[in-house]
Formats: structure tokens, C-alpha cells, sequence
């Protein structure tokens, strides 16, 4: 069917879509809005029962979704019923007539409302019951009405609305009955949070800029996109894929600029960069989820299949997880998934349904999972884990209550004793988050090589704080069909490359015994540190030994267990991470670490505290790992004070930059500024050494503390008393 509202009825992956062509219709395409429209919608419903979804498409596209279509489709064969029988006996034949034949299909709610102004006799009772019981009158007869206000429809039917140019739908309309409890922008977007009714739900809302053009400009998109998308990109451009988007970037600003200029169309350099930014998210990048992606609040995303039908989900730091009002639909998940292929270099397919890699945004990062068929038989999924922009540090973790600062100074002095730590914890816990901050601990002299099969330690922005830094990429545990180097390989090949810290992203597989193989002969003579599944000590050994075929002996190689696990409050509506141990693996014991007293907790979470706590063993120096670090140093052989009053100087230094941190300096929680402090800790008590002959501890932090204080530059002449 052609012309104004003419229909096609398509398939599209799983839907049944009802199409209409709104282009050359001289009003606004709506349903709620026009009864036109909406008369149109419904004789096409009875003729095509099976659909949907609903499609009016007129330079956007406005779709309404499974259970609005089955609503309209529900008033649809109501009113087929209704208008067959038989009602010339009744003396309201003119009335009903019109109200049946014209009105209900146009006005459902006016035709209701009608007909409870009719005397009553058999039929008008029949009809008034069956249309009390349909799922519009129901929703519409909460909300008080005015004959002929259609204004009513809008908040039974809210159609998700969607650009010419872009897959995705957003539900733009915010929820009728929720609550707004937050709003705030990200660069351009207009980020809401709702609680909404009967559901611990929470409605995370987003209006990004690509929803608030003028007409114009969406046919300028529209047209940029169809000719800039002619060009597919090929493997080899995505080995950069920073490079490639400020290619498509500056040919999608010029090209907008031509096209501009032969429409007639006046628009500032600002407005041109904003629509290139636009075309070049829904070309070569991913759309709304790259909005989503720039919010640093967002921990998580997920995106569940059968595409088109949920929306994605997110967790956030604030209002943890959250319903968002985005759509994703099969042509978005075809269109990532091809994307993801070249970015990995990794098949994703039947033959290998599970695709791990990561996203490289010119401001976030991300760790990505796509499964497909056989595994997920209801098509492509994904996963999006959000990293933060910059590292992790310890004084952050302080900050937000992970840890304690007693705590953070103990790590510190375990990593300046090059110890072996792996941070163990459940999905969601944190684990890589921590890893990266134990990085920042690692003294800028000493050489670090990480490897990972999905990058998401921060080794690019600790290259840019000028360490000396390594990154390998290896095959991940599932990976089939490429040419990467396994992981086992890649830990073998640390061993040729020099004096250096050992950091695994985490230890999954086979390369575990590679990795306590190289730390058992002492081949790594610097920290070794990674990520572990496991939500206790024991589960950590569990894994290890039982699961990862490492040898018992082997396993005591590790000196610490660290374990991170979410936290949740009583009504089960709120969680957060926590470091629940700090755990020693002692090296006496010879079958079962648990039974034999191997394990020495020196912190442990406390719940009615909310934190951890210094253990009696740690407070009694009942430590064989800090008696070892001890060992080496002549001011600490044999002298627990020494070694205790060490590590609480390192959390007076943590806590200090926490503080300055809470008095208006958010900035020295970063690692620029964590990495420089820790610098002058070290330079500050090798010069108090050298002057005195031993590690003043009071002079260490009066020499530190002057020099927090001038780079605060004069704002707080004193951040820690």
C-alpha cells in the first residue's frame, strides 16, 4: 500500500512488523495524537493479527512495541466483534452505528465514554463490559478524562522514537507515575533516574543530543550516513581504532559541511562538529551505547536477547542496577557484532559463540562479551564492563570505603616487598579495579610486563605517567581460531625480558602453572599480582590446585590472598564492594591449607563495623610473610615495632591524601598525584635514612606532609594532624 499511511506488514528477526509511510502525510504520525492515524493502525491490526510491533516513519521512525500493538490489536477485534452483531432492534441503532463502525476505531476511549452515556439495554451493557475489560480502557479509566482530549493517550501509548539514521529505539517520554530522584548531564545528554511504580526497578533515562535536532539536520544525517557508509571498513583500519575514528570524523564534518552548503543550511563550526560526532557513532562506532559509555557512574551494561524486545540494563555506582529506556535491535547487535570480529581479530560464530575483547573509546574503555549461537539460542547478547578513565588508586578505595587506610598501608609495604598477592573475589567484585590500583603502588624504577587476554588494566594511561611498562595481549581461555599467543607462552616469555614485575589480568587456565612455575624458582624477582575467581582463601586454593592442576607445594609460591566480594544490605536492594580479607598463605602445611592452619587472616571485614579490622595475629606480628619482607631490611630484622610503625606511616600518608581529598582537592585521589606522592615517600625516606641512619617515621611524614602542603599550593596548610 502507498501514499500517506500506506503499510507494508515485514519480518524483521523476530518481530512482525506493521510499518507505515508517514512521509508524504501532512501532519504529525501519531496514534496517541491523531485519529487517523490511529483508525488507520487499527484496520490494518485486523488485517494482519500477527504483528508486533508498529512502525510510523516519517523522517524518524516512532515504534510501538509488543504490548501496545497487542493492545490496539485487542481494541482492533473488539471492535470486528462488536460491529458484526446484530443491533437493528436496538432504538440506539443510529447511535450505536456510528459509535461502533467509526468511533471506537478512531477515539476507543470517546467510544467508551459514549456508550456510558447511552440508556442501557442488552447490547450497550455486552459492549460496555467488553471494553472495560480490554487493556486500554483499563489503563485509560486511572487517569481522569475530558470528552475529547486525546491527551489522555499519551500516557497509555508511548512510542520509542528513532532517527532515520540509527538502528536503536529510545524511549523518549518520561514514565507516567515514577518518581524522579537524580538528574545530571553528560557532556550533552540529559541523564535521569526514576524510581518507578510497583517495581524496585529503577529507570535510568537518557535524551542524548541526536534526540533534540531540528528536522533539517536529521535529513542532513540521514543523507551524510547513506553516503559515508558506502565505504566499509576493513580489517586492518581497526589495528588503530582511535586513528580511524578521527578519520571518519574529519571526512564526516567535511562532508556535512558540503552538504550543508547545498541545502542552503547555515550552521557554526560547533554544530558541524556535533553532527560528525553523531554520524561518526552510528558508522564505525556504537551508537547509544558509546553514550552510555561516557557516564562514569556506569559499572555495567548488558544487553539481552532476543534483540528488539528488552531494553538494556545497566549498574550504576549510585542506584546500582537500572532498567535503561534504550532499545537495542537485531541490526545493532549485527552491526557490533562484525565490528567486535575486527577489532579482536577473533571469530565470533557457531563454531565459537563466545567473543571476549575489549573497546577503545577516545574517553572510556571497556571490557566486551558477545555470545551467540548454539550457546545462546535466542541470538547475539552482550556485556559491557565499564572501566574507570583513569586508574584505581588506594586512596580512591579509602574514599569509597573498600578498604581501610590501615589496610592500604599494609599493601603498600607488601608491594615494596615484592610479594606474590592475587586479588580473588566473585563477578562484579572489583578485582581488576583493585588490581590496577596495586599497580600504582609499584615504584616508577622498576620494570612491570602485564598480560591479559582482554586488555583492561590501565597500562596505557601508566605509560603516560611515565612507567616502564609492558603490555602482552595472549589468547583467552576460550579463544579458537586465531593466531595469539596462549598465555602459558606469554608468562614464559616474561622470563627472556629481564628483571620485572609479573601482573596477570587473570589467572584463568593452563597458565597458572607456568605462572607459580616462574615464581617457585624465583624468576621474577619483583611483585606478582593478578585476578583470581575465588570468594574465600580456601575457594582461592580450591581453584588453583583442584581446578587448575597446580601442585600443592607449588601453590604455597603465593604469599597473600587478598578477596573482594560485594556486600549487600538486609532489605538485598543495595550492595557494596568490599575487601572482606587479607590473608597469608603460610608455607608449612602440606595437604590442606585449611585443616593445617596455613591460612593467617591479618584483616578481616567486619560487618557491624562496616570495614576491616586489624587481626590479634597481625597486631602480634604473627606474620611469616612481613618477617621475610622484614628480613632484608636492617632496620626492620627482628623489630615488629619497626615493621608495624612502617606500615602505619603508609596509612597516615594515604589517609592524609584522602583528607586534603574530602577538604575541596578531589584531584590528589588520582594517580598522577598518588604516583608522585608515592615517589616522594620513597625519595623522603631514603634522604631521612641517609641523614640519620634509620626510618624516622615521624620525620618521614613532617618531611611529606610540607610537601603535600606546597602542592596543594597553599590551600590547606595542613591536611593531617
Amino acid at each position: 500500500m502507498g501514499g500517506c499511511l500506506g503499510y507494508e506488514f515485514l519480518k524483521e528477526g523476530e518481530d512482525r512488523v506493521l510499518r507505515f509511510d508517514c512521509e508524504e502525510c501532512p501532519f504529525f504520525p501519531s496514534i496517541e495524537d491523531n485519529e487517523t492515524v490511529m483508525a488507520a493502525v487499527i484496520d490494518a491490526l485486523l488485517e494482519n493479527p500477527a504483528a508486533t510491533r508498529i512502525v510510523l516513519s516519517q523522517k524518524r521512525d516512532y515504534e510501538y512495541d509488543f504490548d501496545q500493538c497487542q493492545m490496539l490489536l485487542e481494541i482492533a477485534q473488539l471492535q470486528a466483534q462488536l460491529s458484526r452483531q446484530r443491533v437493528e432492534g436496538s432504538s440506539l441503532f443510529v447511535r450505536l452505528k456510528n459509535i461502533l463502525y467509526h468511533r471506537l476505531k478512531s477515539d476507543p476511549i470517546a467510544a467508551y465514554h459514549e456508550l456510558k452515556n447511552l440508556p442501557k439495554d442488552a447490547f450497550v451493557g455486552r459492549a460496555m463490559r467488553a471494553l472495560e475489560s480490554s487493556r486500554l480502557i483499563s489503563a485509560a479509566r486511572r487517569f481522569p478524562y475530558k470528552y475529547g482530549d486525546r491527551s489522555i493517550y499519551r500516557k497509555v501509548l508511548q512510542p520509542q522514537i528513532k532517527p532515520d539514521f540509527m538502528f536503536t529505539r529510545l524511549m523518549s517520554a518520561y514514565p507516567m507515575d515514577a518518581e524522579e530522584i537524580d538528574s545530571y548531564d553528560v557532556n550533552d545528554t540529559e541523564i535521569t533516574i526514576f524510581n518507578l511504580p510497583d517495581t524496585v526497578q529503577k529507570l535510568y533515562h537518557i535524551l542524548p543530543p541526536e534526540f533534540r535536532l531540528s528536522e533539517e539536520k536529521y535529513a542532513l544525517l540521514d543523507e551524510a550516513r547513506s553516503i559515508i557508509t558506502e565505504h566499509k571498513p576493513e580489517k586492518s583500519e581497526f589495528i588503530d581504532p582511535e586513528r580511524m575514528r578521527q578519520v571518519f570524523f574529519n571526512v564526516g564534518n567535511d562532508l556535512l559541511d558540503e552538504l550543508s552548503d547545498s541545502r542552503g543550511l547555515r550552521l557554526r563550526s560547533k554544530e558541524v562538529e556535533e553532527l560528525a560526532s553523531i554520524l561518526v557513532r552510528y558508522t564505525i562506532g556504537f551508537g547509544l551505547v558509546e553514550v552510555l559509555l561516557q557516564d562514569d557512574r556506569i559499572q555495567d551494561i548488558t544487553i539481552n536477547s532476543p534483540m528488539g524486545r528488552l531494553p538494556a540494563f545497566i549498574v550504576h555506582q549510585d542506584y546500582d542496577e537500572c532498567m535503561t529506556n534504550i532499545v537495542p535491535t537485531a541490526n545493532d547487535a549485527d552491526s557490533w557484532a562484525t565490528k567486535l570480529r575486527l577489532i579482536s581479530g577473533r571469530p565470533l560464530d557457531e563454531a565459537n559463540p563466545v567473543l571476549d575483547t575489549e573497546l577503545q573509546l577516545s574517553n572510556a574503555r571497556a571490557r566486551v562479551a558477545a555470545v551467540t549461537a548454539p550457546l545462546n539460542p535466542s541470538g547475539l547478547a552482550f556485556a559491557f564492563r565499564r572501566h574507570r578513565d583513569k586508574p584505581w588508586t588506594l586512596p580512591l578505595f579509602i574514599q569509597n570505603r573498600m578498604i581501610t587506610p590501615a589496610a592500604a598501608g599494609l599493601l603498600s609495604f607488601l608491594v615494596d616487598g615484592s610479594r606474590t598477592m592475587l586479588i580473588a573475589g566473585t563477578r562484579s567484585a572489583g578485582k581488576t579495579s583493585f588490581l590496577g590500583a596495586i599497580m600504582t603502588e609499584v615504584m616508577r624504577k622498576y620494570r612491570l610486563i602485564a598480560i591479559e587476554d582482554t586488555l583492561e588494566l590501565p597500562t596505557a594511561a601508566l605509560k603516560k605517567l611515565n612507567y616502564n611498562i609492558q603490555s602482552l595481549k595472549v589468547a583467552g581461555a576460550l579463544s579458537a581460531g586465531t593466531d595469539e599467543a596462549s598465555a602459558e607462552s606469554g608468562i614464559r616469555s616474561t622470563l627472556r625480558l629481564g628483571d620485572s614485575g609479573l601482573i596477570i589480568g587473570e589467572v584463568r587456565s593452563s597458565e597458572a602453572k607456568a605462572l607459580y612455575e616462574a615464581m617457585r624458582v624465583g624468576a621474577l624477582a619483583n611483585v606478582v599480582a593478578g585476578t583470581i575467581h575465588g570468594d574465600s582463601p580456601y575457594g582461592v586454593f580450591d581453584r588453583v590446585v583442584n581446578d587448575l592442576g597446580v601442585p600443592r607445594t607449588s601453590f604455597k609460591a603465593t604469599d597473600v590472598i587478598v578477596v573482594a566480594n560485594p556486600i549487600k544490605s538486609p532489605d538485598g536492594l543495595h550492595r557494596s564492594r568490599r575487601i572482606v580479607q587479607i590473608t597469608e598463605v603460610g608455607k608449612l602445611w602440606q595437604n590442606d591449607p585449611l585443616a593445617e592452619r596455613g591460612f593467617t587472616d591479618l584483616m578481616k571485614y567486619d560487618a557491624r563495623t562496616d570495614k576491616l579490622e586489624v587481626t590479634p595475629d597481625l597486631m602480634n606480628g604473627d606474620s611469616e610473610v612481613l618477617k621475610s619482607v622484614a628480613s632484608n631490611v636492617k632496620e626492620w630484622a627482628g623489630s615488629w615495632d619497626a615493621v608495624w610503625d612502617n606500615i602505619m606511616l603508609r596509612a597516615r600518608i594515604k589517609e592524609a591524601i584522602v583528607s586534603a581529598a574530602k577538604k575541596g582537592m578531589p584531584q590528589v585521589l588520582e594517580a598522577d598525584f598518588v604516583v608522585a606522592a608515592n615517589d616522594r615517600f620513597h625519595s623522603i625516606s631514603d634522604e631521612v635514612k641517609t641523614e640519620t641512619g634509620s626510618l624516622d617515621s615521624k620525620r618521614i611524614f613532617f618531611e611529606w606532609n610540607e610537601w603535600l602542603a606546597k602542592k596543594l599550593k597553599g590551600g590547606v596548610q595542613k591536611v593531617y594532624s
